[in-house]
Order: C-alpha cells, then structure tokens, then sequence
C-alpha cells in the first residue's frame, strides 16, 4: 500500500471553484466512508479547510488510485470531473509526505506561516479515528505533520513570516492603518461561534473594539462565547449574544462584522447590507457599480470573466429561476445557460456597463459572444472576477465587513455599496499573492525536507519488521525443536546442563541472526530499500503468512492516540 493525496487548493484552483466544491461535515463523512470502500483505498483522510480540499488514502494501485479519489472528489462535492480535473494536483508516495508537512508548517497556506491550520489537521486526524478510516499510515503520518508543525513554529520564526487569515483580513480592512488604532471603539458584529469567529471575536477584543456582538444559529454557542469574551483577562470589551433572527437589527449597529459559518448560502444580501447602511446614515446608498471591469476577450476552451454589474432592467435572465442571494450577473446566475440566452446576456452585460455613446461594435459584440460561448461549452460556466474601484472615486468606507467563509457568507456584490469595505476569501488571496517572505521559510523548509526522509525511513524500516520478527520467531522454533530432540537422547542430563546447552544454543542463533538483521534494517530505511523483505522472505523461506499475521498483530496493539 502506498500514500496518495488528490486535492485542490487556492494555489491551484480560483476562490469560485473553491466555493462551489466546499464539503459540508456530511459530505466529508460520506466522502471517507465511500473512499474506503473502493478497492484502492484500504484508509482514508480527508483535509478541508477554507482554501483546500485534499483527499488521503493509502492506495494499492497508484493509476487506479487517482481516477477514484478524483471520481470522489467530484462526486461529493457537485463539482464535475471535467471541469474539476483541470485544477486537481496529485501527490504520491514521499511527495505526499512532504506537501502534507509543509501544509502543518504554514508554508502551503494563503497567509504564509499561520498556525491556525494544525488545529485543522488534529480536527481531520480525529474524523477519520471516529469512522475508523484511518489506519497504522494515516495515523503515523498526521501525527507526524502535528509534531513537525509544532517544530516549525518553535524552532523557527515562521510566525513572523505570517499570521493567522482572521489577523491578515482585519489588516486589509485597516487599509494600512494599524488595526488596534483602527478597531478602537468600534462595535463588532460576529456571524458564527466556531474555531475561525471565535479567533476573530478575540482578536478584535484584544484590538481594543468597545463591543462585541456574537450571533449564531445555535444561540448557546453564542452564548459561551460572549461569556470567554467578557471573563477573559486579556481584554475589557462588553460582549453579548443574539439570535440570528436578531442580525438585520444588529447590522445597523455594527461598525465591523466578521461572518464565518457553515451555511451553504448567503448569510448576509447585499440588500441587507445596503439596508443596514441606509440605517445608518438615513439616505439611500449608491451603488459605484460603474467603475467595473468588461468581459475580456479569449481563445476558446479559456475561461473568461463577466463583469458583476448591471440593472435587472431587460435581463434576459427567468429572474425568478436565479438562487437568491446571488448577484445577477454573477456565476450562478449565468451557469449552465444554454447558447441563445447566453448571446443575449453577454450583449445585456456588455450594454449595462458601456457608456452608450461609446458602444461596442457589432463585430466586438460578436467576438464576445463568441468567447463566452466556446467558454460555457467547454466549462459549463463563468466565474466572475471583481476589479478594486479606484480609491479616488469612493468615500472612504465607514461599513467594514470580513467573509472568512468558504463557500461565502457575503454577497459579493457588497463590494459595490459606496461607504462599504468588503474582504473576503478571494480578495485575501488576491492580497497574500504578494506578501514578502520571511527568511525563516527556508529554515522551515529543511526542516520539512529533514522529517520528510525521517518519516521516509521509518516507514521502510517498519515495513521490514515484520519479516525479521517472523525470522527471529522462525530461529526461536528451530532451537525449541532442537532441544526437544536433545532431551529425548539425553535423558541423564541434569536441568543446570540442560540450562548452558540452551543457553549456548541461543547465543549461537542470535550472533548469527544478530549483524544480517540490523543490516536488513539499516539497508531497508534507505531508498529503495523495500525490496530487502522479499529478500528475507526467500532466503529463509519464510512462510508469507507467518509475516502477515506478525504485520496484523502488531497492528492491533499499535495503539492510536488521539491528535495531541
């Protein structure tokens, strides 16, 4: 059997992909559950965070293993094959060992160096113990991507290369303002009480916000959060719980709201935005949709982007067929259209956001049409991309919101509210891409390279354990029949000469089996080494059941702890 990870990232896959093939906790059970019983797979983890999605299995065919972890993949998460193919990357063997370690050290991740993710493997690690997916392998190797990440992070300044996505999100709402002078005194609204909101919750409290407001679906979660906040030293915020119901109330309050959920909706409209801020300020909020980006033009089979403007006037769009909460012209809207409504949506769009006086010609409508059609053909949609508003042309933003959520929270057309600062998983991306590294991302990376061939030659070397166990078992057998027989031809011996006969008996069997074992040991952690077994297996002619059952004890008693 061999380790095997299929998964996709915001390396290799944009935030809309991300967001569509986001596993709720079912979809991650079922997902285990039905990768273990495909014939590959005899263990089974699944790693999924904000940003990634990565399925681990130990597999016994390496071709066989891909096609099926990637036919899971998609199947669980409604993403299709075809198109999710594109943005799958694969990793086998000590190629997997080592992405899974740099992942625990933080160097995989969108904030380069954030500790935050270790808390996500110990939760992967501890699913697949409940559903019993994961075996000697995956229990070995996420307990040692834990104790790796931990070294990294003691023994190296990779914090300083990072922080965690709540500490880097709330940076980019401070927009070069450093947070703590910019959260003093303001009202926090927090959408959810899990692990990422409960960070956000006290981060902003120690950032010196006068209040925070927790909101959550289950209202005693909010509850205990409110009261960690309140009882903790670290801070004096006031802090209080509501009902979501409660929210479109608190929204007019709010100065900062962070939402990080499950939900697999929209938690906050843009309508509900824009009526918060009408709240707060008393006259209707403009929309600066002007300032955005046209549909740009490409071969066909490449993806193109469609602007997130325009008017539901002369849409051509069944407006009560679209899922609510999602901007008209974004991708869910447009997804799988078929080619007459998808011309007259690509003329809507590209006559919603040009000055009429400076339309389009037909021949540049045509080529349009023409891409996002050959586009829809070959990938069954149209992501959106949004383009930053010039600065100049906005008021500087009173409303700050913060969509830690995968799929998204917020409506991405917020971002269009004049008065309104919206980050979220794609903009943070977007704004990681060209974070400086620190210099301790090398020293981090030798550690990851130095566990790696560890971990490596430890795996080996178990391997051939069994094999000398079951040699060793085989010498102790050969000696008892040996005395046995002794016995029976010489009875007059008495029990202290019977005792040195067995005594040097053993001796002799363990200096010669001594040397060729730690040998076969030493040899078999190298690389390349797996082939020692076999050897040992035919050189003494040991009965390939005999290691099995040796390989199965040691299994059972292998005790697997819970992540620390």
């Amino acid at each position: 059997m061999s380790l095997l990870v299929v998964g996709l990232s915001h390396r290799s896959a944009p935030v809309s992909v991300l967001e569509r093939a986001a596993l709720s906790a079912d979809a991650q059970i079922k997902l285990l559950q039905d990768t273990v019983a495909a014939e590959p797979a005899g263990e089974a983890a699944v790693l999924a965070t904000c940003n990634r999605i990565e399925l681990y299995a130990d597999v016994d065919k390496f071709h066989a293993g891909v096609a099926e972890l990637s036919t899971l993949l998609a199947q669980h998460s409604g993403v299709g094959l075809e198109e999710l193919t594109p943005y799958l990357y694969v990793h086998y063997e000590d190629r997997a060992v080592h992405h899974l370690f740099s992942v625990a050290c933080g160097l995989d991740s969108m904030v380069v160096g954030e500790g935050q993710i270790l808390g996500q493997i110990k939760d992967s690690l501890a699913r697949a113990q409940e559903l019993h997916t994961a075996g000697k392998l995956l229990n070995d190797l996420f307990q040692q991507a834990l104790r790796v990440g931990k070294r990294a992070h003691s023994e190296t300044g990779i914090d300083r290369a990072g922080q965690s996505l709540v500490t880097f999100g709330l940076e980019q709402l401070a927009v070069g303002t450093p947070v703590t002078d910019w959260a003093a005194g303001k009202k926090a609204l927090i959408i959810g009480a899990g692990s990422m909101s409960s960070l956000a919750a006290a981060t902003l409290a120690r950032a010196g916000v006068a209040e925070v407001v927790v909101a959550n679906r289950t209202f005693e979660r909010a509850e205990r959060l409110a009261e960690i906040l309140t009882e903790s030293d670290e801070n004096e915020v006031t802090a209080r719980a509501v009902r979501m119901d409660a929210v479109a109330t608190e929204l007019t309050r709010a100065d900062v709201v962070v939402s990080c959920t499950g939900a697999t909706g929209l938690v906050l409209t843009a309508e509900a935005v824009a009526h918060a801020v009408e709240g707060r300020t008393g006259a209707p909020v403009a929309d600066t949709g002007a300032t955005a980006a046209q549909p740009e033009a490409a071969q066909p089979g490449t993806p193109v982007r469609s602007s997130g403007i325009g008017a539901d006037e002369n849409c051509p769009l069944d407006l009560a067929a679209v899922q609510p909460g999602f901007s008209l012209m974004g991708e869910a809207a447009v997804a799988g259209m078929d080619a007459a409504t998808l011309e007259q949506h690509a003329a809507w769009v590209a006559g919603g956001t040009v000055d009429r006086r400076e339309r389009r010609t037909p021949e540049a409508d045509a080529e349009l049409i023409t891409a996002l059609a050959a586009t829809a053909a070959t990938v069954g949609r149209i992501p959106e991309r949004r383009r930053p508003e010039p600065v100049a042309e906005r008021p500087a933003p009173f409303f700050f919101l913060l969509d830690l959520a995968m799929p998204r929270d917020i409506d991405a057309a917020v971002h269009r509210l004049a008065g309104v600062r919206l980050v979220d998983i794609e903009s943070l991306a977007e704004a990681s891409a060209d974070a400086p590294m620190a210099a301790d991302v090398d020293q981090v990376r030798r550690i990851v390279s130095d566990e790696v061939a560890a971990f490596g030659a430890a795996q080996r070397a178990a391997h051939i354990t069994p094999t000398v166990v079951a040699l060793r078992t085989m010498a102790a057998d050969v000696v008892a029949s040996e005395i046995a027989r002794l016995d029976g031809r010489l009875p007059d011996l008495d029990e202290r000469q019977r005792g040195e006969i067995r005594q040097a008996v053993h001796r002799v069997v363990d200096k010669l089996l001594h040397a060729p074992t730690v040998r076969v040991k030493q040899l078999a952690a190298e690389p390349g080494g797996a082939g020692y077994a076999d050897a040992l297996r035919t050189l003494f002619d040991l009965d390939p059941e005999t290691v099995a059952a040796v390989s199965r004890a040691g299994d059972s008693t292998d005790t697997k702890d819970r992540p620390a």
